[in-house]
């Protein structure tokens, strides 16, 4: 029974209340996720778990590169020194250079340990020979432009043991230096920044890079200055930003046209506002679901959670379309429940398939969908019809809709039809060009091209590391990777000499064994000794004979020092740097070596023969791909189980093959016929391709459950036909929007959806019976 007025209002309000309440639960509860990761699928090897972890925590991951230009070089190095100032005591980042020497990048407790590290030992003793050549340099270096950073290093360091070491840990293929800092060809100022936050976490990449920016411009002299920024994390915020913009204003058209078409369609203002209550019921219930369920909701999942809910949009538009003048909505829904039933549970079954991969970001995906598609559905047949209006317009009495009825039930609907777009598949499929599946990620990148050559450019300037290769060092302890490093280190040396490779950076050259600083720390001489060959050396030289007590007093401390490990190392300010080359992984330990400027991959990986495994070169774009194909292996062993499951449910609900083959045989051919036609044009097939059939099929599943609904009444063919003509233009309208984005997920998501939404309409039309004639 219908309610009277009071009845309905209070109606209104309390779902009004309820969805305030599921807001104010959404706006408690709610946490979003950034960690791009979520929507990766679980590693299943080795290399897989390395890739997931270097992508979103490696060093190459983290690094920013840095540009400052429009100034002159004295300018543009003064903004390079003051922006390396402010970021270096800013925790979110661990570390920052731009070519200048920094005597603090060993902590002071630790200079000690600079005769443990560096390799002047291994080939030269601490004697009198060499003390007396290394002051007579100092005497003629203080007469030079160095001599204001000599005297503070002097009295301790006379050997410059800190700046060999700072200069081993520089990059080793550095841009030119001028006034100190790195310059590139192109009259830039460069910086290295590498970021505490992962690479794949666009949120706090998003801070990084805003903190970047404000310190620059609160530079005197910065604004007449340019600073441009590269690198994965500085990629993952645009993207981001790029993505967000064109979903916006997409959206924002989208929407407006939604309202006027829905406006057009049913003249009713009161209507549409009523209608879009069950919208937002499945928004709302979809992320309290997703709250209750997960510790945090990712981003994403919101984003295409929205989009699948356009499913839901065709329930009350259902119920408004079949309204026939002077009947009680209720009866109208009643009548149309057992379909619109069928329709719901086909689509939970469907999106059942992103639970069933095993990927958090897929998995919250289902959630929020099958919540919201149950909440949609059964608020449309059991609160929606009373509040809707009692007196409607029969949408079946439209001249146009009459002509247009008629029209499709003269269209011929031959029995071969079927076998005719099936062959037309298969030809279309066979002689398609390229590769079928798109497993390279890459490609996949809304980035423009001069955005891509402006980082390789920085990235061969400032020598930063490959983001594609890794050299993986394995063995059993952490010393064991550290001496597997020092061992492989002239083979390294003859790779570089021979351009092989620009750089190869290994643990070791951070931290050597403790074997070999034990070593180094026996030649160290003692004190009588020590004493005796400096005052030997100082022998006609201008120095204070006591200048040099700190240095006899760090030789003194550095023989008895206890060998520097990895955790001891962690509390230097390079310490991010060792952690990121040195894992441990499942009861063994790994040492991974960056690299850059690969010219022989060959001769990479010949550095592993003989090895039985500990020494192997890693493609993470290899890896990629094998994850990506293993990931869209589960996807479709998911989407066959759905399929069945589909099937079951349909002749269930229908009691009858011959009506399930007419909504299935359509759903599936229009499914096979957007990938057909898309291969055909030369796309290849990604997992967004695949997300967007998913929903494509959806739709269609709507179309052909109605059209093969024959109850006999002209007027009521002529309901289902003005509903789904609705449904279709309204999905066209936002999904082919999203098919002009420039963003390549999108624009997969639009196209993809824009051509199953019309195949599965005409098909589901030419395979529909006839109309019973009355």
């Amino acid at each position: 029974m219908s309610l009277r007025g009071g009845g309905r209002t209070t109606l209104l309000v309390l779902w009004l209340l309820a969805l305030a309440g599921l807001g104010w639960v959404v706006s408690q509860r709610l946490k979003i996720s950034t960690d791009l990761r979520s929507f990766m699928p679980a590693p299943t090897t080795p290399d897989q778990r390395l890739l997931m972890e270097q992508v979103g925590e490696g060093p190459g991951s983290r690094l920013l590169l840095l540009a400052i230009s429009g100034g002159s070089d004295e300018e543009l190095a003064a903004l390079s020194q003051g922006l390396v100032a402010t970021l270096k005591n800013d925790p979110r980042y661990s570390q920052v250079i731009n070519g200048s020497f920094d005597p603090g990048a060993l902590d002071p407790a630790l200079l000690p340990y600079r005769y443990l590290l560096s390799p002047t030992l291994d080939t030269q003793p601490l004697d009198e020979a060499y003390l007396a050549d290394q002051l007579q340099q100092r005497l003629d270096e203080l007469s030079s432009p160095a001599a204001s950073l000599l005297k503070g290093l002097l009295p301790r360091d006379p050997t410059l043991e800190v700046l060999k070491l700072a200069q081993m840990w520089a990059p080793a293929k550095s841009p030119q230096v001028r006034d100190g800092v790195w310059f590139s060809a192109q009259d830039e100022a460069l910086l290295l920044v590498q970021t505490v936050a992962a690479g794949f976490d666009p949120g706090a990449q998003q801070q990084a890079i805003d903190g970047i920016e404000k310190a620059f411009h609160a530079l005197p002299g910065s604004a007449g200055a340019k600073l441009e920024l590269s690198g994965p994390g500085y990629f993952s915020v645009v993207v981001g930003a790029q993505t967000r913009h064109q979903a916006d204003w997409i959206g924002r058209i989208s929407t407006v046209g939604f309202i006027a078409l829905l406006l057009l369609a049913y003249r009713s203002i009161g209507s549409l506002l009523l209608s879009a209550l069950p919208i937002a019921s499945a928004a709302l219930a979809g992320i309290v679901a997703l709250t209750l369920a997960f510790p945090d909701v990712h981003g994403i999942t919101l984003a295409f959670g929205f989009t699948l809910l356009g499913v839901a949009q065709e329930y009350p538009i259902r119920v408004l379309s079949h309204r026939r003048a002077g009947e009680d909505a209720l009866h109208s829904v009643r009548a149309l429940w057992p379909l619109l039933l069928t329709a719901i549970a086909s689509a939970c079954i469907a999106y059942l398939a992103f639970y069933a991969s095993g990927v958090n970001g897929l998995k919250q995906l289902a959630v929020f969908t099958i919540v919201g598609l149950l909440a949609a559905g059964f608020s449309t047949r059991y609160l929606l019809p009373h509040l809707l209006p009692r007196r409607v317009r029969d949408v079946a009495d439209m001249r146009w809709l009459v002509r247009a009825r008629a029209f499709v039930d003269r269209l011929p609907r031959p029995r071969w039809l079927p076998l005719l777009v099936a062959a037309a598949i298969v030809a279309m499929l066979a002689l398609a060009p390229g590769p079928f599946w798109q497993n390279n990620l890459a490609a996949l990148t809304p980035l423009p091209q001069s955005m891509l050559q402006h980082d390789a450019r920085l990235r061969q300037a400032l020598g930063a590391p490959d983001v594609r290769y890794l050299l993986v060092l394995q063995a059993p302890t952490a010393q064991g990777v550290l001496e597997l490093s020092q061992q492989l280190q002239p083979r390294v040396d003859a790779l570089v000499a021979r351009h092989a490779v620009d750089t190869l950076e290994l643990p070791s050259r951070y931290l050597p064994a403790v074997a070999l600083q034990r070593e180094r720390q026996q030649k160290l001489p003692d004190q009588a000794t020590l004493q005796h060959d400096l005052t030997e050396a100082l022998d006609g030289l201008p120095f204070r004979a006591d200048l040099f007590q700190p240095f006899l007093d760090d030789v003194r401390t550095a023989r008895t020092l206890p060998p520097l490990t990895p955790e001891r190392y962690a509390q230097t300010p390079l310490g991010q740097r060792l952690a990121a080359m040195l894992v441990p992984r499942d009861g063994h330990w790994l040492g991974l070596g960056t690299v850059s400027g690969v010219h022989d991959v060959a001769a990479l990986q010949a550095l592993g023969e003989g090895s039985h495994g500990s020494v192997r070169l890693l493609d993470l774009k290899a890896a990629s791909e094998s994850l990506v194909v293993d990931y869209r292996t589960r996807i479709l062993q998911a989407l066959l189980a759905a399929a069945v499951l589909l099937v079951l449910t349909i002749s269930f609900a229908l009691r009858s093959v011959r009506r399930a083959w007419h909504v299935l045989a359509p759903m599936t051919l229009a499914t096979f016929l957007v990938l057909a036609v898309e291969r055909m044009a030369g796309i290849e097939i990604s997992l967004f391709h695949l997300v967007a059939l998913i929903l494509a099929g959806g739709l269609g599943l709507h179309y052909a459950l109605f059209f093969e609904r024959d109850t006999g009444d002209p007027a009521e063919q002529r309901r289902t036909l003005h509903a789904t003509i609705v449904c279709v233009l309204s999905a066209l309208l936002v999904f082919g929007m999203l098919a002009w984005a420039t963003i390549p997920v999108l624009r997969a998501i639009g196209l993809t959806v824009s051509l199953g939404v019309a195949f599965h309409f005409c098909l589901s039309i030419l395979m529909a019976p006839h109309a019973s004639e009355s």
